[in-house]
């Protein structure tokens, strides 16, 4: 188990308390031109060392089952990067100066200290989780990013879970800065015998929102036709493409209204509603995409993913994305629709509006 050790640095050690990895953050962030990078020290034992060396990998990999449904030597995971650093002895391809936070942990580690360090490629997805159902059992599915150290003569030598070190990190994005334009979609809908038609607008406030704050969705409603509308339906849906062997798209509401809402013929309505998608109203939706959960800790509904320009999707995992739906029930004939796709980003929305 983690345990923050400091005011800045975290701290986990293996069973034999052999050996221990340092980290600065666990958070590293994808700021799509460059990813933090990862930089840690390691200390071990010399007495325990003897004749060994000391590697740190870093993986990022696909898991999408469970591991106890593991059969036959098959595993439910795909390993989407790999790679490895050989810490002690370093080697001389290897060597780099040591960061700031490097050179103070070394300071205070003393000699039994050797430090390692890691970048990220641009073309990985982030960390993202899914909610796992009340029977689930062992680590959830997802996409994740786990550093881990341990001592042995070769790579090809069995690991023991005694004498190493596994410790998750989180790879994420946030917004960008600067905000788009305010998103907006209409639809207009002609109904069979009649010439006149029922026309909906919706658009939202802004195009950038943060976890948990409040959605605004502005609808218009022009009703020239002879139907009376009877009530509004709107829905905040997550969308999630799994990128694996195949590409798949899973859909789930994490909030929504409906009203009754009387548009009689030649009336208009104009009215604002408010919908805030929360974790906490979704706890039981098993599937459901979440940020990169580190143990013990909470997390948010999945931040939308920002495709970098040229990226290859599909090592990219989970990519996810969110729609504003707003439907009209009229009382004879089918609805008119309107949607609105929005991402998420940790702390902050992103919304773009859609017509279909």
């Amino acid at each position: 188990m983690g345990e923050k050790a400091g005011t800045r640095v975290f701290k986990k050690s293996s069973p034999n308390c052999k050996l221990t990895v340092y980290l600065g953050k666990r958070d590293f962030v994808d700021h799509l031109d460059w990813v933090d990078p990862v930089d840690g020290v390691v200390l071990v034992d010399p007495d325990y060392l003897k004749d060994r060396k000391v590697f740190v990998t870093l993986t990022c990999a696909f898991r999408y089952g469970r591991e106890d449904l593991d059969v036959l030597g098959l595993s439910f995971r795909k390993d989407l990067f790999a790679a490895t650093c050989q810490a002690v002895p370093p080697l001389p391809e290897e060597r780099r100066p040591p960061t700031r936070l490097q050179q103070r942990l070394l300071r205070k580690l003393g000699p039994a200290a050797h430090p390692f360090a890691f970048m990220i490629p641009q073309n990985l997805p982030c960390s993202v989780t899914l909610q796992p159902g009340p029977e689930d059992t062992g680590k959830a599915c997802g996409v994740d990013f786990e550093i881990r150290a341990f001592c042995a003569k070769s790579l090809e030598e069995k690991i023991h879970k005694r004498n190493s070190v596994r410790l998750v990190i989180r790879k994420v994005q946030y917004a960008p800065e600067q905000p788009g334009p305010q998103p907006s979609a209409e639809t207009t809908r002609h109904f069979l015998m009649s010439e006149r038609s029922l026309h909906l607008e919706a658009s939202l406030d802004k195009e950038l929102y943060y976890h948990g704050e409040p959605l605004n969705v502005n609808v218009h409603v022009t009703n020239n036709s002879s139907k009376n509308v009877k009530r509004i339906k709107i829905s905040v849906r997550q969308f999630a493409d799994i990128c694996l062997f195949s590409t798949a798209q899973y859909k789930c509401p994490v909030a929504q209204i409906e009203q009754e809402a009387p548009v009689p013929p030649s009336a208009r309505l104009c009215r604002v509603y408010t919908l805030t998608p929360l974790l906490s109203a979704n706890r039981e939706r098993r599937g459901l995409a979440l940020d990169g959960q580190l143990k013990h800790e909470d997390t948010n509904l999945a931040s939308s993913t920002i495709v970098r320009e040229g990226a290859n999707k599909e090592v990219l995992g989970i990519l996810v994305s969110y729609r504003v739906k707003v439907k009209l029930v009229v009382a004879r004939g089918g609805p008119p629709r309107d949607g609105l796709p929005r991402r998420h980003q940790p702390h902050r929305v992103r919304d773009q509006l859609w017509a279909g």
